[in-house]
């Protein structure tokens, strides 16, 4: 039996995040509700005001996590990738430690597929999204 690492960040914390960047990315699909053409909150340049604040909020957020759990959070990204297993966990850790800066949420809200790496990850951590949907 394999012994299931420790995260620096709550599973909660995650599952919110995978639900807001779901949001943000059913904006940028069209599923968002552009309120003027005009709109100078046009975060990221994509989408009107529903996306906009879907994306500050969610960039807020990774903001103020602590430095260790943005550090886990790169990490789970890279790791639902397939950039690693739970065996190389310290090491995918100990890289993202390595790249980290003031940039973290940026890079994150950037990467494609964001939501379905993290909840993939989050798999390998004994943890579902329904588990947690509920809650959000």
């Amino acid at each position: 039996m394999r012994t299931i690492p420790s995260l620096s960040i709550s599973p909660e914390k995650v599952f919110f995040i995978i639900a807001k960047s779901r949001q943000s990315d059913s904006g940028a699909d069209g599923g968002g509700v552009i309120l003027d053409s005009g709109d100078d909150d046009m975060s990221y340049g994509r989408g009107g005001r529903g996306e906009a604040t879907d994306r500050a909020e969610l960039a807020g957020f990774i903001r103020d996590l602590n430095v260790d759990e943005q550090i886990d959070l790169v990490a789970l990204t890279w790791l639902g990738r397939g950039d690693g297993d739970l065996s190389s966990w310290r090491e995918l850790q100990a890289q993202a430690a390595q790249a980290h800066n003031n940039r973290t949420a940026s890079y994150l809200i950037a990467t494609p597929m964001l939501a379905d790496y993290l909840e993939e990850a989050m798999t390998q951590f004994g943890k579902s999204f329904e588990e947690f949907e509920g809650h959000l």
